[in-house]
């Protein structure tokens, strides 16, 4: 089992909490993983990426340069890396922020209003768990049951509401996806 995912977007999306928690929950499921941020200088509205890679295998490097997975939180991401993703591989796109189709046919391509469903549940914070409940339906290459235990070690010394809350837009990111998946 491998998965290499680059999840990209804006600084203040959420993007290396999402890929700090994959790397945690592969952690918790005894898979070996990798994780690696790359930012601007900007606190927020910036760049942001990271990859993560989970094996179960070693991994040698964390460097990823054909990723099976992207996850774009923003259009500059998507052009930036669409071209990289491997072959058959999926791109997760927030389509609240991206209004073109992906320019490719040999990916799949899952489309999820992250802010749109975010603002429903009354926080817009929470579009990046939208995405990452996108991605844990359209990989499973990580249980929910373990990302929701990363986010519980992650966050709950913040505040139960804002786990909850975060538990709830990981379930309506992964409902959206699995409707997708199915069509």
């Amino acid at each position: 089992m491998l998965d290499e995912i680059i999840i990209a977007g804006f600084g203040g999306q959420g993007v290396l909490l999402m890929g700090r928690l994959i790397a945690y929950a592969g952690m918790l499921e005894g898979k070996k993983v990798a994780w690696m941020p790359s930012y601007g200088p900007e606190m927020r509205g910036g760049t942001a990426n990271c990859t993560v890679i989970i094996s179960s295998d070693d991994v040698a490097s964390p460097v990823v340069t054909n990723p099976k997975t992207l996850i774009a939180m923003n259009k500059p991401s998507l052009d930036k890396f669409e071209p990289e993703v491997e072959t058959g591989g999926t791109i997760i796109i927030n389509q609240s922020l991206i209004s073109q189709d992906v320019k490719r046919n040999d990916v799949q391509v899952l489309k999820v209003p992250a802010n749109e469903i975010a603002n429903e549940l009354g926080n817009i914070r929470v579009a990046n768990m939208v995405a990452l409940g996108a991605y844990l339906a359209a990989k499973k290459s990580i249980k929910v049951e373990s990302i929701i235990k990363a986010l519980e070690d992650t966050l709950g010394k913040k505040s139960k509401k804002i786990v909850e809350l975060n538990k709830k837009a990981i379930e309506k990111g992964g409902e959206l996806a699995n409707k997708d998946i199915k069509k």
